[in-house]
């Protein structure tokens, strides 16, 4: 009998083992916490029936091992991404940090901020336009170590408009007359006016700010004088002090123009300060670059290189407003500015394109054509033609005179036709003949009237410099120079406002130059209207200002910049 029960002890002794591994492997959450833990797991054994308990067989459960098995699918590399920059800051708090202009208060103030207040339409269009321009602004100014404030100067002057134009014949986002933008090193000619390029334009009207804070070592003073003129915010102050009286902004004796300049400033400081106490919403716009410059050696039609940029042509002009025709040229190089998204497609296409750019050709008037006939050839209204050139309602044009029309189709005989030819435009409509008088050469008569000695051969024909007293000079300019001085007894038939040359146009209305002094800048005689005077002639020469104070800029970038495309 025992024999039989060894047996089949025997037999069932493998069969417990295995349920008693089974049940191991099924332990509660508990086991399994316990042995994670390190401590002893707590073995479980089956219940023993009633034949079994004499039987005091003890079985502890082994854990199983855990085996890994391989996956069928090969490993997955993790792509490595490079972590996203932080969101760029507002453009707003880093103007707003940098102001540096000591404030001022008063009712002009109270003034201007009702102003804008009121014309929340008006402030959202002047914001919208100044998100092109803002950062190469503030970059630059920041660079110079100048005040935060000046970056909003431009909503003063022109409303951040880059082509406004004043009645003082001020131009471009800082609205430079054309007088001080010569003597600044801003070209403007028959196919650009640089006193429109943003960058150009930016660089030189900081240099100006500069030099004048200079002069009077405040800034209230330097922003005062260029809108009135350093000569008389100079004078004023000597006034002052003669008087015994204070020699700051508030305190001067200036027009009303200038009296309140800086309270506009003020008024546009406070709501870019605190937009919601003016109940104004302000656009953000980011403290990034927006545009970027791509130098372009070949000439291209403006219509053109907005389609290869993929924009539209007014979006295209509003970052390159400095060129006056329908086609950029002039130039054995040029700048042109693109938003970052759009340079490296304008690059892309124009690298693939190897067809002539350029759709306008040079044409030199027959004697006896008429400015209808020519219009009528090209297929052009008169009054288009005329604008294209630059050419007043009431200019006449002579044979030889060169004119921009339109070609059949790019080729690349239009393009040789502009390289060099030499156009007339006459900004103001004013085509003078100047007679030339004893001791008078080309060169000093082409200074008189800002032109080139080459300007004036190419106008008149003329195959050597020398002159006769007499001779009639073709000129075409919108400098108008007063008379020089005579003597009281000298009997002159010539009106003092063209100085010697008459006008092939009936007399229009008299223009400010008229009354200007002679040998004082067209921008003097301007003063009436803008209130700001030009800088000293000294600087004219070297294209910048003489003073310390203004750094050398050779080598400025916008932020950044393509190579030529070719």
């Amino acid at each position: 009998m025992r024999a039989t029960r060894n047996a089949e002890l025997r037999i069932h002794a493998p069969i417990a083992l295995l349920l008693a591994a089974a049940l191991a492997g099924c332990a509660g959450p508990e086991a399994r916490r316990s042995a994670e833990d390190g401590a002893a797991p707590v073995a479980e054994t089956p219940t023993a029936s009633p034949a079994d308990t004499p039987i005091e067989t003890q079985i502890v459960a082994a854990p199983i091992a855990k085996v890994r098995v391989p996956s069928p699918f090969p490993p997955l590399v993790e792509a490595e991404l490079e972590a996203l920059p932080p969101p760029a800051a507002d453009i707003w708090e880093r103007i707003v940090k940098g102001y540096a202009v000591a404030d001022i208060e008063g009712p002009l103030v109270e003034k201007w901020e009702r102003y804008y207040a009121d014309r929340p339409d008006y402030v959202a269009r002047m914001v919208d336009r100044s998100r092109r321009y803002l950062y190469h602004i503030i970059n630059e100014i920041d660079q110079r170590g100048m005040p935060a404030d000046i970056a909003l100067l431009p909503m003063v002057e022109s409303a951040f408009n880059p082509l406004a134009h004043s009645v003082a014949r001020a131009a471009g986002i800082w609205q430079f007359i054309p007088s001080t933008g010569r003597q600044y090193g801003l070209d403007q000619n028959f196919w650009f006016d640089s006193r429109r390029d943003v960058i150009a334009a930016t660089d030189k009207a900081l240099d100006y700010l500069q030099r004048l804070y200079g002069m009077f070592g405040d800034w209230q003073l330097a922003l005062a004088a260029y809108n009135w003129g350093e000569g008389n915010v100079a004078r004023a102050l000597a006034k002052n002090r003669a008087r015994n009286r204070p020699d700051d902004y508030v305190s001067l004796d200036m027009p009303d123009e200038t009296r309140n300049y800086l309270p506009k400033l003020q008024a546009i400081k406070n709501i870019i300060r605190d937009p919601e106490r003016y109940g104004l919403v302000l656009a953000d716009i980011p403290d990034a670059p927006y545009f970027v410059a791509v130098r372009v050696d070949r000439k291209i039609d403006v219509r053109k290189a907005a389609e290869l940029a993929e924009l539209t042509e007014d979006e295209f002009l509003a970052l390159n407003p400095q060129h006056n025709r329908p086609v950029i040229a002039g130039a054995d190089e040029f700048t042109i500015l693109l938003p970052i998204d759009n340079a490296e497609i304008f690059v892309a296409k124009l690298d693939l394109h190897d067809q002539p750019l350029v759709s306008w050709q040079a044409y030199r008037v027959k004697e006896g054509e008429s400015f209808a006939q020519v219009a009528a050839k090209f297929g052009l209204p008169a009054e288009t033609l005329r604008t294209i050139n630059g050419l007043g309602p009431r200019t006449r044009i002579h044979g030889g005179h060169l004119l921009l029309v339109p070609a059949e189709r790019p080729s690349s005989a239009a393009d040789d036709s502009l390289t060099q030819a030499i156009f007339t435009a006459v900004p103001q409509g004013r085509t003078f003949y100047h007679t030339v008088r004893r001791g008078e050469t080309l060169s000093s008569i082409a200074r008189r009237y800002g032109v080139s000695t080459a300007d004036l051969r190419e106008w008149n024909r003329m195959s050597r410099s020398a002159l006769r007293a007499g001779q009639q000079l073709r000129v075409t300019s919108d400098v108008v120079p007063a008379a020089p001085a005579r003597g009281r007894g000298t009997r002159s038939t010539r009106s003092a406002a063209t100085g010697g040359a008459k006008s092939v146009r009936p007399p229009a209305k008299s223009t400010r130059a008229a009354a200007a002094p002679a040998g004082k800048s067209a921008r003097s005689a301007d003063t009436a209207a803008s209130g700001r005077r030009s800088a000293p002639a000294a600087d004219a020469r070297s294209g910048s200002a003489a003073s310390p104070q203004v750094r050398s800029r050779a080598g400025a970038n916008p932020g950044a910049s393509i190579p030529p495309a070719r």
